[in-house]
């Protein structure tokens, strides 16, 4: 992926997150309940666009968060 797009994906996703009033900790929290093996660090990492997101994580986001893939990738 290209770097700007994960820059701007993060951003997107770091936004989302504090909308839903959800900490880092919190967000990785609901992931690893779900199946996903994130940390804390991968997530602050993702929202600042350092780490490439796998398509199962993207749609776990996308529920956790309640938002749609264009509230994302917008």
């Amino acid at each position: 992926m290209n770097t700007d797009v994960e820059k701007k994906v993060g951003k997107n996703i770091r936004s989302l997150r504090e909308k839903s009033k959800l900490t880092q900790e919190e967000l990785a929290a609901q992931l690893q309940i779900r199946g996903c093996d994130i940390t804390r660090s991968a997530v602050a990492k993702i929202e600042v666009g350092q780490r490439h997101l796998y398509p199962d994580e993207i749609i776990l986001i996308k529920e956790i968060l309640k938002v749609s893939f264009d509230d994302i990738f917008a």
